[in-house]
């Protein structure tokens, strides 16, 4: 079995959640994963999701039900802050971020920051 990249099944779970109207349950969850997994991973990586304020739950009889507590921006944001404040050289990060993005993005940017002064 090859390794995942780091957060690739969390992100999977949060998918699932996202995508559904309601809360599951682990073992629903489970079935709507893209790979297949053990009961218990899946209510680990849900566990230690809501740990992080990432899910909520709610008890459903012995079990837990689960929904998401934010949306995929707010977790790409979130992720994203976690990264440039973790580096020496914010400037240099800002730089390579900006300089890697296409000419569309850079554009919503400029916007964003156009925005900003207003």
């Amino acid at each position: 079995m090859t390794k995942r990249p780091d957060g690739t099944l969390e992100h999977d779970v949060m998918a699932v959640l996202w995508a559904a109207d309601h809360p599951l349950q682990p073992s629903e969850v489970r079935d709507l994963l893209p790979v297949p997994l053990a009961y218990t991973s899946v209510a680990t990586v849900l566990t230690r999701l809501h740990t992080k304020g990432m899910v909520t739950r709610t008890e459903v009889g012995r079990a837990f039900a689960y929904e998401a507590a934010i949306d995929e921006s707010q977790l790409a944001v979130k992720r994203i802050a976690e990264l440039y404040s973790s580096a020496s050289d914010k400037r240099q990060v800002l730089a390579g971020f900006l300089g890697g993005l296409p000419k569309k993005d850079i554009a919503a940017v400029r916007a964003l920051l156009g925005e900003a002064d207003d």
